[in-house]
């Protein structure tokens, strides 16, 4: 028999973890209904009554593209204004974040596939192309006094491909520190990446640029999220993402739509609470905001604590009478 070397089967993980919720921009942009803007007004007060204080709230895609997402200023014109939270908005490009500079956005969200179909499919422009404006859209958020944060599409997976070269990945966050930005995070597009994937690619982004802050943004496809968020944790993501009741992600991939979504941010809460890994964020009064969302989209959520319960849930629970 093998012996463990001393401390080899502990977890290494940190003493919190910022939580960002994209249900209001990633979530509903996938969604067909279109909610009223004091809906998702409605929504931000929820997810600030649970603990929430990072939102990607809107998105200033075209109207045309996005009707879902189109009072992107009526709704940052709405929100509860806060020193403690930090708002983002998507800017898809230099038209885009034109649009946002005068909403008051903390933060502007740029996306960059690292593959380059993927974005000829999705933005109808090369990755090349994308990074080519990259520079503008830095200047346009630091005069409106915005961070600019760059997200990484198929960080690590692309669709009709497979394993995503590192060298790519590399070149998306490279050019995002050439052009200040505040962090990247990498994104796991497909839910098809692996927690050997995430944690790997993590660290070597850490290891090329130290001082950047790296987030996690977390698909569901193949169920390893839950295990890309340890990943992630254990590789010292800066931040992880994921969305009210699992809504939005990719949902023009191909597949069971039940399992193409966001991570589900409720199971995030609760695997972060069963690790000892602190979020700020009260599982209970969240659910809250999970069972209106559903009210309100008429998608129910495809959390595992929706429809298991929580530890805490179980915990309680009474055997039935057999008498």
């Amino acid at each position: 028999m093998t012996s463990l070397p001393p401390g080899a089967g502990a977890l290494t993980l940190p003493t919190s973890v910022r939580l960002v919720e994209v249900g209001l921009r990633d979530g509903l942009q996938a969604v067909s209904r279109v909610l009223r803007t004091q809906d998702k007004v409605e929504l931000v007060h929820l997810l600030l009554e649970a603990g929430v204080r990072e939102i990607e709230a809107v998105s200033f895609a075209h109207p045309r593209v996005l009707p879902q997402l189109a009072d992107a200023a009526e709704v940052m014109a709405a929100v509860p204004r806060r020193a403690d939270v930090t708002y983002r908005g998507l800017v898809p490009n230099l038209r885009g974040a034109q649009r946002a500079a005068d909403c008051g956005l903390d933060e502007m969200v740029v996306v960059v596939s690292a593959d380059d179909t993927v974005s000829l499919k999705n933005q109808r422009r090369t990755t090349e192309e994308v990074l080519a404006e990259l520079p503008e859209i830095a200047r346009v958020a630091e005069a409106a006094g915005s961070r600019l944060v760059v997200a990484v599409a198929c960080a690590f997976f692309a669709p009709a491909r497979g394993p995503v070269p590192a060298a790519e990945r590399d070149l998306v966050v490279d050019a995002a520190v050439d052009v200040g930005a505040s962090g990247v995070y990498l994104a796991a597009t497909s839910g098809e990446e692996t927690p050997r994937e995430m944690h790997e690619g993590l660290i070597a982004t850490r290891r090329r640029h130290p001082d950047l802050p790296v987030g996690v943004h977390l698909h569901n496809r193949n169920g390893f999220a839950p295990a890309n968020a340890l990943a992630a944790l254990q590789a010292g993501a800066a931040w992880l993402e994921a969305s009210f009741a699992g809504l939005g992600g990719d949902m023009w991939f191909p597949g069971d739509p039940t399992v193409l979504g966001n991570a589900p941010m409720e199971d995030l809460v609760h695997l972060c609470d069963g690790l000892g890994v602190r979020t700020g964020i009260d599982l209970p009064a969240y659910l809250e905001v999970v069972r209106r969302a559903e009210a309100l989209t008429g998608i129910p959520s495809t959390s595992f604590v929706t429809r298991g319960g929580t530890r805490d849930d179980l915990a309680r629970a009474s055997w039935p009478d057999e008498s």
